[in-house]
């Protein structure tokens, strides 16, 4: 019996420590993402105009 919650405690420990890894491969993701627009001169937003024409 204390094997398997040995075994249980394992896998829980290993799937917290996967699933954090995969928080924080996925905020780096953003970070590098933002980080290669610093090279762009002028980023504007792009805006369509949607009103009626008078």
């Amino acid at each position: 019996m204390k094997i398997v919650i040995l075994i249980l405690a394992i896998m829980t420990g290993m799937g917290a420590s996967i699933k954090k890894s995969a928080t924080e491969q996925k905020e780096v993701q953003k970070r590098l993402e933002l980080n290669e627009y610093k090279s762009y001169p002028n980023l504007l937003p792009e805006v369509e105009i949607i009103a009626p024409a008078l």
